[in-house]
């Protein structure tokens, strides 16, 4: 790397550690944790087992995307990857504590989990506030806790105190990616919430019914209108707790005319039945199924969850960063961030053959584009960018094979 270089890498990342207040620690590491402080957490709520299990399975099956930055040819299409440090982020190391795809799912986490996610360039090779192209290093998310103008406040990891800070930064250089799906999940009435909440209150039930208490009700032999007699019935009820707490299996005696009723029977309430609705409307909405869920799903249902659900999903990830990173830069519009899907990868290799053979026999899609289609880079054979059958003989061909033919019967 050249001086020049480092010396803009060292300057932007000590003036993103003065921003949040950051100060030189004499340990080598800094300060140190149990856990990873960087680590997103789920609220309360959303830790409920069946919330957490649906905002996993879609930030894993988002995270299966792959997401670089390429560079494209004159005609649109992809050409090759960047060889730059943002292509580093996005296939190699996002940065010191996370992997690529750890990194995608916790982008995802957090917009499930707050509505919005910060994606911010931590560490880059030349200011952004300059104006001029610069190139991103080390990527991290963060929560936005106050929105201004043109800036916002953004509570981020900070690798060298090892604790989450704030930090304020503009809106032009942060790629914000907001939760498509926000009235369905993050509203206060959404389903998602309500969902939620009527959890919270099956929980509260399910705790009061397995509490271990008798619920029981003593009818004496007498009436108890003074207060002799109302100390006399408290002795009462204390000696049969006395003797149930006592008896090794829960025995207790009682005179002849005394009636006791027990009242913990179960309690008939809806919850359940409404949990059920609501989890169902749920799975709708967000266009899950019980099969997607536990991995029986076949190939028709999955292209319906890929189309309906984790495309907008990825599309909001790349065009925030595409935004914040790339910009309508004029010397870098042939450069994109883009995410690569293999639609068939859920096609037996015998039927992936037969597709692609349709679809360049019937002059449908260059070979070029299939190749596109499955992530590959595009073949250096003029012919790969050609619309035409090769099966078939072409009009120069036939016309060549005429004329040879011709000359041959007149020199014989």
């Amino acid at each position: 790397m050249a001086l020049r270089d480092r010396v803009r890498q060292d300057w932007l990342a000590c003036r993103f550690n003065e921003a949040v207040g950051s100060q030189t620690i004499g340990v080598e590491d800094g300060s140190g944790c149990a856990a990873r402080a960087g680590r997103t957490r789920l609220r309360y709520g959303n830790e409920k087992t069946i919330i957490s299990s649906i905002l996993t399975r879609l930030s894993i099956d988002v995270a299966v995307i792959d997401i670089r930055h390429v560079l494209l040819d004159d005609q649109g299409r992809y050409s090759k990857d960047m060889d730059s440090e943002l292509n580093r982020c996005f296939t190699l190391e996002a940065n010191l504590d996370q992997a690529p795809r750890a990194f995608r799912q916790d982008v995802i986490l957090t917009v499930f989990d707050e509505g919005t996610a910060a994606i911010v360039p931590v560490d880059t090779l030349e200011s952004p506030t300059t104006g001029e192209m610069f190139d991103i290093k080390t990527l991290r998310v963060g929560t936005i806790n106050t929105w201004y103008p043109r800036h916002v406040r953004i509570n981020v990891y900070n690798i060298d105190r090892g604790i989450r800070q704030d930090v304020t930064l503009g809106k032009r250089y942060v790629a914000i990616a907001e939760n498509p799906l926000y009235a369905v999940m993050n509203e206060n009435n959404s389903t998602l919430q309500r969902l939620i909440r009527k959890l919270n209150l099956l929980d509260i039930v399910d705790e009061a019914s397995s509490s271990g208490k008798l619920d029981l009700i003593i009818q004496l032999p007498y009436t108890i209108k003074s207060e002799a007699r109302r100390q006399q019935a408290e002795q009462r009820r204390t000696d049969i707790e006395l003797q149930l707490k006592g008896s090794q299996y829960g025995i207790a005696y009682t005179d002849g005319t005394e009636k006791i009723t027990q009242l913990n029977r179960p309690a008939e309430n809806n919850l359940l039945k409404q949990v059920e609705y609501l989890t169902n409307m749920l799975y709708g909405q967000l266009g899950l199924t019980e099969e997607i869920m536990n991995g029986t799903a076949d190939e028709a249902t999955m292209i319906n969850y890929f189309n309906r659900t984790i495309e907008p999903l990825v599309t909001m990830m790349v065009e925030a960063m595409q935004r914040a990173f790339i910009g309508s830069d004029p010397e870098r519009r042939n450069e994109r961030i883009r995410f690569f899907h293999n639609p068939f990868k859920l096609v037996p290799v015998k039927e992936l053959a037969e597709i692609a053979d349709k679809f360049t026999r019937n002059e449908i899609l260059t070979s070029n584009e299939v190749r596109e289609l499955m992530g590959l880079k595009p073949s250096s054979d003029p012919k790969a960018d050609e619309l035409k059958n090769s099966n078939m003989p072409q009009q120069q061909e036939t016309s060549e094979t005429e004329t040879s033919e011709r000359n041959s019967q007149n020199g014989s």
